[in-house]
């Protein structure tokens, strides 16, 4: 396939080439299990082809009928329609070869061996659409060749969907690279500091999908923590994704939030983003939110319907003031007054402090509270919506605002309120203990078992983790995944 990779030579001789390579190959694929030299020429033949004619002169050959003639043989092509297990043509604006993806994020990767070229789809289109993330959607795809005689059909397969296909009037396995699609993404350069301030956070707040939006699968909705960002759920959703079962019957979305933010602020912003999705896909399946850290508690209020009552119950006149002086729309009501949310059937907490953290109170909380720095508009709507007894009650000063720090202090006001109100759905507890053995004295770092543990949880696993339980992503994974 030497001249078929040769930019000096014209496209559609490239392309007769290509496809000569892979008819001539074609009938010795066997299996398709083993890799064998007919096998990987077939297989690089399909993909550079696919990426070949969707890149080249602004595709121009693309998803239409079109003879090709080299220096040998001219050939038929046309590319197969959409189908359950086959992607629309026009679906993904490039493709890129899976062994190109130059950064390499996923520590263990998911490869499967077959037969067809293994690619990685893109979808990135002006304007974005809501959900994409800033490079654009990606998915795993595979590119067969068919052949009958000089007539060639060109297929994008959906191998997370159906893993075999018949290629060439036999079922065989496809080969697939499902831990590219994650490692196009690039992570941003600083993440602590990104995840700490608006301005330097890496995408604006929002909800991301991974992958295309699929009717047929579950949204598994993940919630990073503090300190953090989307990234830190690369090797968890990587090691969920091999298992065929979980990759066939779920869809990897992800809320990106700078993490200095006030939570029940932040847990606003995941609620209306949530509620955009259900516009937008009206008849999605239920979701599984999980929820690291901080992250747990954005997803805990999602659960739960905290009213200005349970507010009066625990605060008194200061709650009945707040509520006269703030309108029901405003964005502070908003963010202290919910309904639980009747899409989501199941909630996983990691490593979760529900009652909050003693570090939050101790000097590394000082610390922390120095570097955050709100949005300027935010600040100004806490500040004309609380007074300054408010202000004292909620972060121990009157001149303070408050941000995600003060609301880990275990003595912030919100946490017996929002922990009173009973949580709508099943929901499972990991807990780290650093292998130390100790619970109910054990603490994981960060969040002590007092903090992370819910008497009602359907299942509660005490795992020899510490507080960067995602980074360490085989236990969390196999529990994660039941």
């Amino acid at each position: 396939m030497h001249e078929a990779r040769s930019a000096s030579v014209p496209v559609e001789t490239r392309a007769a080439d290509y496809l000569q390579a892979a008819s001539m190959t074609a009938p010795l694929l066997g299996s398709g299990s083993q890799e064998t030299p007919a096998v990987n020429t077939y297989n690089s033949a399909c993909s550079e082809l696919t990426v070949l004619l969707r890149s080249s002169e602004g595709g121009r050959l693309w998803n239409h009928p079109v003879t090709l003639t080299g220096n040998n043989s001219t050939y038929h092509l046309r590319l197969e329609p959409a189908s359950h297990a086959v992607w629309t043509p026009n679906y993904f604006t490039s493709f890129e070869l899976e062994q190109q993806i130059k950064e390499k994020l996923i520590r263990k990767e998911n490869i499967h061996k077959g037969v067809g070229g293994a690619l990685v789809g893109v979808r990135k289109v002006n304007p974005p659409e809501k959900f994409a993330p800033p490079r654009g959607i990606t998915a795993a795809v595979t590119a067969t060749l068919d052949f009958h005689g000089k007539d060639a059909t060109l297929a994008l397969r959906r191998p997370a969907k159906q893993p075999t296909a018949t290629v060439e009037g036999k079922t065989r396995p496809l080969a697939a690279n499902f831990s590219a699609p994650m490692s196009y993404y690039q992570p941003p350069g600083n993440r602590l500091f990104g995840g700490f301030n608006s301005k330097s956070y890496p995408a604006p707040i929002g909800l991301y999908f991974l992958q295309p939006y699929d009717p047929d699968r579950i949204p598994l909705v993940f919630v990073h923590g503090l300190f953090s960002t989307p990234w830190t759920w690369v090797q968890t959703i990587n090691g969920l994704q091999a298992d065929p079962e979980i990759r066939k019957h779920y869809q990897f979305w992800i809320f990106a939030y700078p993490t200095g933010n006030p939570i029940l602020y932040s847990a606003l912003r995941l609620r209306e983003e949530l509620a955009k999705a259900d516009q937008l896909y009206p008849n999605h399946k239920p979701y599984v939110v999980v929820g690291h850290s901080m992250g747990g508690m954005l997803t805990h209020d999602q659960v739960v319907t905290v009213n200005e009552g349970m507010w009066d119950k625990a605060l008194g006149q200061n709650a009945r003031s707040f509520f006269k002086e703030n309108s029901g729309n405003s964005l502070i009501v908003r963010a202290t007054t919910f309904r639980a949310n009747p899409r989501i059937k199941r909630v996983v907490f990691i490593c979760t402090p529900h009652r909050g953290s003693d570090l939050a109170s101790n000097g590394i909380g000082k610390i922390g509270i120095s570097l955050i720095t709100l949005p300027t508009r935010m600040a100004a709507v806490i500040m004309d919506s609380l007074t300054a007894a408010d202000l004292a009650q909620i972060t121990g000063s009157s001149k303070r605002l408050p941000n995600s720090i003060t609301g880990l202090k275990p003595t912030n006001p919100a946490l017996p309120v929002i922990n009173g109100a009973p949580i709508s759905v099943p929901y499972h507890s990991i807990i780290g203990d650093r292998g130390r053995g100790d619970s109910p004295n054990s603490s994981d770092g960060v969040v002590a078992y007092w903090s992370s543990h819910l008497d009602s949880a359907h299942r509660i696993l005490r795992l020899h983790l510490g507080i960067r339980s995602t980074s360490k992503p085989t236990a969390t994974v196999a529990q994660v995944g039941r």
